[in-house]
């Protein structure tokens, strides 16, 4: 805990709280986390490293079948205790992308450091409303049917200056390490 804790600079007793139920994380703190511990956020929430094979479930449909069907009531999703910020997992453990849609309701603004996109490629796509991405010392403002291609590493923020929600898709895939 230690480690994590020097490495993340979230303190140790945050880290405990959120492990044991305690506390809600935000986005912010999730993002370090993960940068951290070279997860994606996606990761991080799932328990399962992009592209890993998913624990074999009793009864479950053979590759193929009815499994691969998400209804949207069993889809997992996540809130940010702070900003309403909503996120879906879309895609299964196993499947070599994390597919996440998010909904930034307005007024809010998510930052991720750097080190979160060290060891990660994504894509961003804004399905409806206005998303203000701030790349490094660059910002974009992207509309319905845009989509941005994260590049190095960089500190990133992603906000809603509108008056309604921004829904957009992050695609996430682990950089090769060869």
């Amino acid at each position: 805990m230690d480690q994590l804790a020097a490495a993340s600079g979230v303190s140790k007793a945050m880290i405990s709280k959120v492990e044991r139920g305690q506390s809600s994380p935000t986005a912010a703190l999730l993002g370090r986390l993960s940068a951290a511990l070279e997860l994606s956020v996606s990761e991080l929430l799932t328990g399962t490293r992009l592209g890993a094979a998913p624990a074999a479930v009793p009864g479950a449909a053979e590759p193929g079948g009815a499994d691969r069907v998400h209804r949207v009531a069993d889809v997992a999703q996540w809130r940010d205790p702070d900003t309403g910020y909503l996120r879906r997992q879309l895609s299964s453990p196993g499947f070599p992308a994390a597919v996440t849609e998010v909904t930034l309701p307005p007024g809010a603004r998510v930052p991720y450091p750097a080190a979160a996109y060290a060891f990660i490629a994504q894509l961003v796509w804004v399905l409806s409303g206005q998303l203000t991405l701030t790349d490094g010392p660059d910002r974009h403002l992207l509309t319905a049917g845009d989509t941005f291609e994260l590049g190095p590493p960089r500190a990133r923020e992603f906000a809603n200056h509108s008056a309604h929600d921004c829904r957009y898709v992050v695609v996430v895939t682990r950089k090769s390490t060869a």
